[in-house]
């Protein structure tokens, strides 16, 4: 069905729609990481930090798990009355929002504007059927950069409260930030009502038994796995690094936004260029190259940033003997000079250079004075190595913004095996596998919690997404070794036998 849709000028009209649209619900997803921020750090409200973990979560939660039932729906009715319908939807909550003077009407409203966060399941339905199979990688990933709007948020966010509240001077001034983005989430979802046309793939007609078919094939739950790492880790150090550079680099609340937004914001913009890479090269390449990456970028972030004093190389005396004079680089023994080396105290100059290795420093603490009888092979001199690793912060933001820029991506990719192998099913398999990536979102900040508190390392969050890689990349190649086995039985059993060289 797809080889026969021509690209046209319509096509390019509803992919800036969807774009448009998945911008302004990912912006109004987030709002809370800012807004519940401002609202405790100024003392509006008095949430202690469970109810904010909350607060920060709800909506992620509720906008990961409707996404399937969104993608059902895309898939029965079209994108059109659902991404119309969900954005106008969500407007009123976070219209309501306003009004909010509690906890619990927070939370509630929280739970149902999180439902914004199910845009995606349309977009990628609503997309993929206006373009045909070798645009859709492009297409999906032009629509993907509307995750950008998580930045826009974490960005424009802070600005916005201090020019409504006047700067702390009106309080009740944070009241129009949500009266602002429902705004936004209305007039875009009325613009989808008035110029969007409707299109639904050939499986609208299906039973819902027939519709759920696909969920019990491996290949969508392991397309699910490869989204909970690049989307799903995507969202959560979104968050995550905010206090990572406020507690390992000691940076200001504002600077470590900015720094975050370093990795939040290259994440959404690149992919555009997965869906190209894709549908030039083929989404399985692709993940292979995103994977890799992953593991190797992961890998280097594990360091962290740490301190280590270890006994060195000690001086012991080659034969028994008298001390007779111990000075600051050596020790006398019958005559007999012993050279040690003394503290120089350059590792506590280090902590103010730039360094991008590890730095070491060895010395030796004297343990004879003059006048000891000292025996052969006795030891004279303790020997210590001290090595200081900074993970300097700026090697580190240049290392994370190419985890988002990896990540970002893979993302397209992902998107790109559905409707090759899911025409008829696209917003059902988006919706179950986005679903997934944002579960990841969810469990990501809150698992990465507990590992903290566990290991007592912060870089333990990269550890979690290093495994996570290599499952994900070793199980992709597993199952296309198997795959080219089948398919090439003869090559494959010629390759299996070809003697070692």
């Amino acid at each position: 069905m797809t080889t026969e849709i021509q690209v046209g000028l319509k096509s390019h009209k509803i992919l800036f729609l969807n774009t448009l649209g998945f911008l302004v619900s990912f912006a109004a997803w987030m709002i809370n990481g800012v807004l519940v921020t401002y609202l405790t750090d100024n003392g509006i409200f008095e949430w202690t930090m469970v109810e904010i973990g909350w607060l920060l979560g709800v909506p992620v939660l509720t906008g990961s798990l409707l996404r399937l039932p969104v993608g059902i729906l895309t898939d029965k009715f079209g994108g059109k009355w659902v991404f119309g319908t969900l954005l106008v939807f969500c407007a009123i909550p976070l219209f309501l929002l306003s009004f909010a003077n509690s906890y619990t009407s927070f939370l509630i409203l929280s739970f149902f504007f999180g439902i914004s966060g199910t845009s995606f399941a349309v977009g990628v339905g609503y997309t993929s059927v206006w373009y045909p199979q070798n645009w859709q990688g492009r297409a999906i990933g032009i629509f993907g950069t509307g995750a950008a709007g998580a930045s826009v948020t974490t960005l424009v966010g802070p600005s916005l409260l201090n020019m409504l509240t006047d700067n702390g001077a009106n309080p009740e001034g944070w009241r129009q930030m949500p009266v602002i983005y429902a705004s936004c989430l209305l007039v875009v979802g009325l613009l989808f009502f008035f110029f969007a046309e409707n299109r639904k793939p050939v499986a609208s007609g299906k039973t819902l038994m027939k519709l759920l078919s696909p969920l019990s094939e491996v290949r969508v739950w392991r397309f699910g796995l490869y989204y909970f790492l690049v989307f799903g880790c995507f969202v959560a150090f979104s968050q995550w690094l905010v206090p990572y550079f406020v507690n390992v680099y000691q940076t200001n609340l504002v600077l470590a936004g900015l720094f975050a937004s370093c990795f939040s914001l290259p994440a959404g913009l690149f992919r555009a260029v997965g869906g190209f890479l894709s549908d030039k090269y083929g989404a399985r390449k692709v993940m292979y190259g995103v994977l890799g990456a992953s593991v190797v970028l992961s890998f280097l972030l594990i360091i962290p940033r740490m301190e280590i004093a270890s006994p060195g190389a000690g001086i012991m005396a080659t034969k028994a003997g008298t001390v007779t004079a111990v000075t600051a680089n050596s020790i006398s023994v019958d005559g007999k000079a012993y050279a040690i080396h003394p503290k120089n105290r350059v590792f506590e100059h280090t902590r103010n250079t730039v360094m991008i290795f590890p730095n070491k420093e060895t010395w030796h603490e004297v343990l004879v004075k003059p006048g000891d009888q000292i025996t052969k092979k006795q030891l004279i001199a303790q020997g210590t190595t001290r090595i200081y690793f900074q993970a300097n912060m700026w090697v580190f933001i240049v290392l994370v913004m190419l985890v988002g820029v990896t990540w970002g991506i893979g993302t397209a990719a992902v998107f790109k095996h559905i409707p090759e192998y899911f025409p008829t099913q696209i917003g059902l398999v988006g919706g179950m596998v986005g679903l997934m990536g944002g579960l990841g979102g969810f469990v990501g900040p809150i698992l990465f919690g507990y590992l903290l508190t566990g290991t007592g390392l912060w870089t333990s969050s990269w550890m979690f997404v290093w495994i996570l890689s290599m499952v994900c990349i070793v199980w992709m190649h597993l199952v296309i070794t198997k795959m080219m086995a089948r398919r090439s039985p003869d090559l494959q059993d010629k390759f299996e036998h070809l003697p070692d060289k």
